[in-house]
């Protein structure tokens, strides 16, 4: 039921940016959809990303990307096969480094903890894809640079996937597209437009369609891969996920990061779990915590405590003679919801580093996400055989040997990657075989943005009583070609 698989990242820096843009271009056009995931210099105040009202929270996160940047950015295209049996998907995944050509602050927290987690800043100062940031400036909206890169995406109209993604959000549209509108109600307007098939939120679907004990990346991700290994060991009728990957040969070889997914289940001995990193994959011990960070024990034990009160269940249900209401989905004993865990997480910035922060962006009520980074194992997850990629399996032998895997394991191109494989999971679990092709991949979360400490998500639809900026309406019109000027510095 088991086996271990080799996840191909393309790093790709100022040397290659244009050895690579045609095939970027193109992974891009020919996806099913889109994951992605960024790696940041800050965030500011953790506190004020928690307000109360989301509109104050939203000029805190664009305080944080005005004054911010991004270092990394990663993308996943997910293409699915239609000639291949069940779900399979032909991925292709992509790192970014990049280097702001505007001054920007950075963090300390940020820098120490992306360089535990193997983030080279020599290759970044050194080769970093120069962008800046707001309005585009002259010619060089037209240019093969970052900024055309985001008009290539939202011109390919596919559908968007983000984990806690309404920082990454906000991000990417200050850093790649215009200056960010005063209103977040301005903002959702241009967003609605800017990416039409909808935007997808792994974290709300992991926290309310699929329903997990704990929803930051890491865990969410090798649970999807648990259950459905168990599910094709099981041999159901059912559809599941495989993943095939291309074959790179040549040059190419040079840039390719394998990120090694090794199976860690059934481990046996003391599940001495650290309760804190457990529910929300942050701990504030970091590295020094003397209990285990281990998601593939946690989900085991998450697991065993679930089987067991089944039992329990199961036997109190047979004495009574009747049937009680279901505690499946109840959530093993020291977890609470994220509802219940908003002053908490505020009290946990410090330890949030800044790289997670597009998970710890929300950097609250689960710094979790944001703390998915901290687990050091997060490439390795438990792979099933759910991964039929041929073309993966035959890669890994042929790689060379002096390319291992840099240390640490948070890098916006893997985040990427385990986002649309949650993603992938969960639209396998709600497919209809009769939907049309414009139909909602996941209608149950289609433009819904996970909120920290929010009990409903923030809907990416345009209001009444909201416009769209003009920055936005002006570049509409240059993404599908109704204009070929470009907007002057300056008129947000």
């Amino acid at each position: 039921m088991s086996s271990s698989m080799i996840v191909p990242v393309i790093d790709v820096q100022g040397n290659n940016f244009k050895e690579l843009w045609a095939a970027m271009v193109i992974a891009i056009k020919t996806s099913s959809f889109i994951a992605i995931d960024t790696e940041l210099s800050g965030l500011g105040s953790r506190k004020a990303l928690l307000a109360e009202y989301i509109e104050d929270r939203y000029k805190a996160i664009c305080h944080a990307a005005r004054t911010r940047s991004i270092l990394s950015l990663g993308f996943a295209c997910y293409k699915k096969l239609d000639n291949k049996a069940d779900s399979t998907y032909l991925v292709q995944v992509y790192n970014l480094t990049l280097l702001c050509s505007e001054e920007y602050i950075i963090e300390p927290q940020s820098v120490q903890f992306l360089v535990q987690h193997g983030f080279d800043f020599n290759k970044q100062y050194a080769q970093g894809i120069s962008y800046y940031k707001g309005n585009d400036k002259g010619g060089d909206a037209h240019g093969v640079n970052m900024r055309s890169l985001f008009v290539e995406l939202l011109r390919a109209n596919k559908p968007l996937v983000v984990h806690n993604g309404l920082i990454d959000m906000v991000f990417l549209y200050q850093c790649f597209y215009a200056h960010l509108p005063d209103r977040l109600g301005t903002f959702i307007a241009d967003l609605s437009q800017m990416f039409p098939s909808g935007i997808y939120d792994t974290k709300y679907a992991t926290e309310y369609e699929l329903r997990f004990t704990a929803s930051y990346l890491e865990y969410a991700y090798k649970k999807c891969k648990l259950d459905n290994s168990k599910a094709i060991a099981g041999g159901g009728n059912g559809s599941h996920v495989f993943l095939e990957f291309c074959k790179y040969t040549g040059s190419m070889q040079s840039y390719i990061d394998y990120r090694p997914c090794l199976d860690n289940q059934n481990q046996d001995g003391t599940l001495n779990i650290c309760v804190q990193f457990s529910a929300y994959g942050w701990c504030p011990n970091g590295s020094q915590c003397s209990m285990s960070h281990d998601t593939d024990l946690i989900i085991q034990h998450d697991e065993k405590i679930r089987e067991d009160k089944r039992k329990k269940r199961k036997r109190k249900n047979k004495k009574k003679g009747s049937q009680g209401p279901s505690e499946a989905c109840s959530s093993p004993q020291g977890k609470r919801s994220h509802f219940e865990e908003t002053e908490l997480d505020q009290a946990v910035p410090i330890s949030e580093p800044a790289l997670p922060e597009q998970q710890e962006k929300t950097a609250s009520s689960e710094p979790t996400d944001a703390t998915h980074a901290f687990e050091p194992g997060k490439a390795a997850s438990k792979n099933g055989n759910e991964e039929s990629q041929p073309e993966a399996s035959s890669e890994a032998p042929v790689r060379p040997k002096e390319k291992k895997a840099e240390g640490g394991t948070h890098r916006a191109g893997f985040d990427a990657f385990m986002t649309g494989y949650i993603f992938a999971y969960a639209r396998n679990l709600t497919e209809n075989t009769e939907e049309s092709s414009t139909a909602p991949l996941i209608p149950a979360c289609l433009n819904k943005l996970f909120l920290s400490g929010k009990s409903v998500p923030l809907h990416v639809a345009k209001s009444t009583f909201s416009k769209s900026s003009k920055a936005h309406v002006h570049k509409m019109d240059y993404v599908w070609g109704k204009s070929t000027a470009v907007k002057p510095e300056g008129t947000a």
